[in-house]
């Protein structure tokens, strides 16, 4: 579900754009699908892993597991940095309306608490939009040395 996966991000962006599932006409076009059995087939695997379903009037709609966002396994240190852990032990369903890059977006717990001058507290889930630039002044978990650690972003 490797290429499946980079689809699903697909539609979940289109959707956190649109509000609505695209066509499957507009599917094949948005995915660079050529023919009509692929995206039959594929929307068939969405269904089957429950992303979507069809609605009486046979249009495609989310499912509340469409909306999930990886959990991810370790916590970001709020103070020293911890080592970067790939892959999700779970899923949590969160609004969407708060994700603007569903498919760029992760959930990370914090642990440490030295961000508590900012509302974060150990335990804290902090959502977290994966992009190349921010901010100064902007809360950020960096990638230093491969290892997670949550800041405000001072720039010198």
């Amino acid at each position: 579900m490797s290429n499946d996966r980079s689809y699903l991000n697909a539609l979940q962006d289109y959707y956190a754009r649109h509000r609505v599932l695209p066509s499957y006409a507009s599917i094949g076009s948005l995915l660079g699908l050529k023919s009509k059995s692929s995206v039959a087939a594929l929307v068939a695997r969405l269904k089957l892993a429950g992303f979507v379903e069809s609605t009486p009037d046979r249009r495609l709609a989310p499912t509340s597991r469409f909306f999930a966002r990886p959990l991810a396994e370790s916590p970001v240190h709020a103070g020293l940095p911890d080592a970067v852990a790939d892959g999700a032990a779970e899923a949590l369903t969160i609004d969407d309306y708060l994700i603007e890059h569903p498919s760029q977006t992760v959930l990370i717990r914090v642990k440490g608490d030295s961000m508590v001058d900012a509302g974060i507290f150990e335990g804290d889930l902090v959502v977290v939009e994966k992009r190349p630039t921010a901010e100064k002044g902007e809360i950020v978990v960096a990638i230093v040395d491969n290892q997670f650690s949550l800041k405000r972003l001072d720039i010198e």
